[in-house]
């Protein structure tokens, strides 16, 4: 089964930056997304990547701030943060799917493993 972990989050003031990271245990490799869930809000798909890295997907609040990779040799995900916003302030999650369905989906019934989340706090 393919377990995943993230780790990277803490707390930041507006503007800084931050790089979340999520180990990947699994056999092969897999698109992947970060996905991200504030205090009573609904979760919301932040960025996405094809299974081998080469092409990315934003939502429009994230464009031109974060940047998504990978690196399946070392199987982690990364999600770099600049320009941190309040409004950025969340649970963050990695996902994975599984499925070999289609790439890039911001929507979280695309990924069918989730990893346990790592707090991002943003303060103004």
């Amino acid at each position: 089964q393919v377990q995943l972990m993230e780790s990277g989050g803490g707390s930041v003031q507006a503007g800084g930056s931050l790089r979340l990271l999520c180990s990947v245990s699994g056999y092969r490799d897999y698109a992947m997304a970060w996905f991200r869930q504030a205090a009573g809000k609904e979760r919301e798909g932040v960025a996405s990547i094809s299974t081998s890295g080469g092409s990315t997907a934003y939502a429009a609040s994230v464009k031109g701030r974060f940047t998504i990779s990978k690196d399946n040799a070392k199987k982690t995900l990364y999600l770099q943060m600049y320009n941190l916003k309040p409004d950025d302030t969340a649970m963050y999650y990695c996902a994975a799917d599984a499925t070999n369905g289609p790439s890039l989906s911001l929507q979280g019934h695309s990924y069918n493993y989730w990893g346990q989340g790592t707090q991002v706090t943003v303060s103004s």
